[in-house]
């Protein structure tokens, strides 16, 4: 039965490996020769001319997290979908409980504005 997961262990420590000789690997063999012009911090190749701080609205996090509490929704359809035979009336009253749901704070954002750009 534990043998069964060894070559998920395996899997896991190659990565692992790999991972860490991508991150230890450059430092250590990297040159390091700092300057000023070096420490800037470029835009596709643009020198800056304000500063990188600046406050974003929160109307874009908002935009975000939504749209992945969406995406995640569509997600959900797929294994839905699948068993949907075995899971007959019973599947399709949870699927509608849950589309319910998604739905209610899918009016309830638009209600308050969260879609409004200003």
């Amino acid at each position: 039965m534990v043998l069964d997961y060894l070559p998920l262990l395996i899997l896991f420590i190659i990565a692992a490996g790999f991972a860490a000789i991508a991150i230890i690997l450059p430092t250590v063999l990297g040159p390091r020769n700092p300057n000023k012009m070096k420490q800037e911090p470029i835009e596709s190749g643009m020198i800056p001319f304000m500063q990188a701080w600046r406050r974003f609205p929160v109307q874009y996090y908002m935009v975000a997290m939504l749209f992945i509490i969406f995406d995640i929704e569509v997600i959900f359809f797929y294994p839905w979908a699948v068993v949907l035979g075995k899971l007959k009336l019973f599947g399709l009253i949870e699927m509608a409980i849950f589309l319910g749901i998604l739905l209610i704070g899918y009016f309830y954002v638009w209600r308050k504005g969260a879609f409004e750009w200003q």
